[in-house]
């Protein structure tokens, strides 16, 4: 690894984890015992906790298979640390703001079934106060969802839970947030959780949904289409 060269990418495309890449009989398991994996990954955690949490989506893939890892579980985990050589030097830069208004904001997302065993969808959030980032989460569902919409229902209902977590904090401090902001992919999760008429195909997770909506009622948050800036 010290000679290696570092790579410009955390994970590449060709890295598709599953347990089936898990060690199979008693020699491998005793050659995956001499190799350090729960110490990398468990320095990939460290990371991401304190100071990275561009590499939260990477730590949560290989953190999956510490029980019992395989070879291509580590040449994984070895890419992230590659990716790490070339970033060493990067980290969360706190500055000091010339307002005293400090306004919260976030973003959510879901893949759909990007688990390869269990297909559980994966959740991100990022919150961000005065223009640094402040809490961060990539982890997999709890439960095994039916559909994109459900998948960005669950993503959404964890972000605005963190996000009265938050507000509650800044509040008590004396920094009054109005109605935070959250922008979501999925315009059909947003209208869904706008629109309080009954559907069929979502009573499943309407308690989810009507949780989003007091909160939008109670002015608490707002949710809003992420629109991506064009480069030219």
């Amino acid at each position: 690894m010290v000679e290696a060269k570092a790579v410009s990418t955390p994970l590449e495309q060709h890295f598709k984890l599953s347990s089936k890449d898990s060690s199979k009989d008693i020699e491998e398991s005793k050659r995956m015992e001499s190799i350090p994996y729960s110490n990398a990954t468990g320095s990939l955690m460290y990371l991401i906790v304190c100071t990275r949490p561009d590499l939260a989506h990477y730590s949560s893939i290989v953190s999956r298979y510490m029980g019992n890892p395989g070879r291509a579980h580590w040449e994984a985990t070895k890419w992230v640390f590659l990716y790490l050589k070339g970033l060493s030097n990067r980290g969360l830069l706190y500055k000091h703001l010339k307002s005293i208004e400090l306004n919260l904001y976030g973003y959510v997302d879901s893949d759909y079934a990007g688990d390869l065993d269990k297909r559980r969808s994966l959740i991100g959030f990022t919150f961000v106060l005065g223009g640094n980032v402040i809490s961060w989460k990539s982890n997999l569902q709890p439960v095994v969802t039916l559909s994109t919409l459900e998948a960005e229902s669950i993503a959404m209902t964890e972000a605005v839970k963190e996000t009265i977590w938050l507000k509650g904090i800044l509040e008590e401090l004396g920094f009054y947030q109005r109605s935070i902001n959250i922008t979501c992919h999925s315009q059909n999760a947003i209208h869904l959780s706008k629109n309080q008429q009954f559907h069929e195909r979502t009573k499943h997770i309407d308690v989810k949904l009507h949780f989003i909506r007091e909160m939008i009622e109670k002015r608490t948050v707002k949710i809003t289409k992420y629109r991506q800036k064009i480069m030219r």
